[in-house]
């Protein structure tokens, strides 16, 4: 095996640049790869998929126990050339401040992979040398197997810095990345534009590649990736093999809903149940199903057309009278309130499974991991039983409709806040709450139970 993992010394070092930078040359090598992203990001694993054609996986160790993720890595990795794991934030941020706990050094140390540390290489010179032995001793444990700078232009500031670098390190130099104005990532309220809503962008991506491979030593980053699969995997238990089987599952797959684990969608599959996708956008009606699964997204930026098109919020009213088991994640559940205020203050109806209104309140509402314990049987939960997952959003979800969770935020194992949401009316539930199925696969027996009920 090979896998490498792209670190910074902090957000917006270029991490994820590099990594798609790097993902089109290797692919372009005749390579099989395999992207991954550490931590719960649904964007950048987009953009990972776009450009190297192969879905990428999030390595979330807050959701999944250690033998499961390690597990799901080497299913992954042992069937590509090489795997590519893009990091989160700098490399020893985490959750909270355990440098350990949900970041890219842990997780590298868990998996047993070599990082590769991206520094900004802007302005400085020898004072590089100094950043780089401080990511080294800060925890030897983590093999820093190599470091390339970013924003720099100029061979001749390059050789300084990679002179400097190696003379008090040790550590190679294995290139610079230079500035492309061409090459740009665009972004809004929630961070980056998703791959999904981007088209035609191969000659950008083959741009960034051909300057990758004039300005990075691939063959020596290659050289330096051998490694071994992650000890101590283990196959999460699933529900019984059958348990799927003859069910048809209708995924929410267009520019408003398209957040999905690809693992999830695997998981489900491996069940045995039949997965068709629809467009709340654009599609009159469901197709026929007993269950379905409506990811987040942005329907924030589509309200009009969701609200025109109400034969499709028509059919998911009747989905519901009829008991079809629904399950809507963030932006699916704006989609299943009464309306949905945008950021100008325009309301528009959505399907009115749930009483309730979504309001756009221009800042971030909930940020981070976060653990959701039920305090009634829902479609995932039993009472008492608790979930893991992460929220983003900058809408909030007014209503008197009862919360079915409990929620909690830790850190440092400090509870920082608590809260309620989540709501179950019938057989749907919809909350804010981002899950990794495969954290607890059993959670999905509840729903597929009410779905061979239908």
């Amino acid at each position: 095996m090979k896998a490498f993992l792209i670190g910074g010394t902090g957000s917006g070092c270029g991490k994820t640049t590099l990594t798609l930078g790097l993902l089109r040359a290797l692919t372009r090598r005749g390579l099989q790869v395999q992207p991954y992203k550490v931590g719960p990001d649904y964007i950048d694993t987009g953009w990972h998929s776009a450009v190297s054609g192969v879905a990428s996986r999030n390595l979330d160790a807050f959701m999944l126990p250690q033998p499961t993720l390690n597990w799901l890595y080497n299913q992954h990795a042992q069937a590509a050339d090489v795997a590519v794991i893009e990091g989160v934030m700098g490399l020893y941020d985490g959750y909270g401040t355990d440098p350990n706990y949900c970041s890219s050094a842990g997780m590298a140390k868990q998996i047993g992979c070599p990082v590769i540390l991206v520094i900004d290489g802007k302005a400085v010179s020898t004072s590089a040398a100094a950043t780089v032995m401080g990511f080294c001793h800060f925890d030897p444990a983590v093999r820093i197997a190599g470091v390339i700078v970013n924003r720099v232009n100029s061979e001749t500031h390059y050789q300084l810095l990679k002179q400097a670098i190696e003379t008090y390190t040790k550590i190679p130099v294995l290139g610079r990345m230079p500035t492309l104005p061409s090459v740009s990532l665009p972004e809004r309220h929630l961070g980056l534009i998703t791959a999904y809503e981007q088209q035609d962008m191969d000659a950008i991506w083959d741009t960034l590649a051909d300057s990758l491979e004039q300005h990075i030593d691939l063959d020596r980053l290659l050289a330096l990736s051998d490694v071994q699969p992650a000890p101590n995997a283990c196959a999460p238990t699933l529900p019984a093999p059958e348990s799927g089987r003859g069910l048809t599952l209708a995924l929410a797959d267009d520019e408003a809903f398209h957040f999905y684990y690809p693992d999830n969608l695997q998981l489900l599959e491996q069940l045995g149940i039949h997965i068709v996708r629809f467009s709340p956008l654009r599609d009159e009606a469901l197709p026929a199903c007993q269950m379905v699964y409506i990811g987040g997204g942005y329907p924030e930026l589509y309200g009009e057309t969701l609200a025109k098109n109400s034969s499709m919020r028509q059919s998911l009213r009747d989905a519901h009278q009829r008991g079809v088991a629904i399950y809507a994640e963030c932006g699916g559940l704006m989609y299943l309130g009464t309306t949905l205020k945008d950021q100008s203050g325009n309301t528009y109806a959505m399907t009115g499974i749930f009483p309730g209104e979504s309001r756009m309140e221009g800042r971030l509402k909930r940020f981070g991991y976060c653990q959701a314990t039920a305090v009634h049987d829902t479609l995932l939960a039993a009472e008492g039983e608790t979930l893991r997952g992460h929220e983003f959003h900058y809408s909030d979800f007014h209503t008197d409709f009862p919360p079915v969770f409990q929620f909690e935020k830790q850190r440092d194992g400090v509870t920082q806040q608590r809260w309620q949401g989540g709501y179950q009316m019938g057989n749907p539930l919809a909350s804010s709450l981002h899950l990794h199925f495969s954290q607890h696969p059993e959670m999905l027996s509840h729903w597929l139970k009410r779905g061979r009920a239908l």
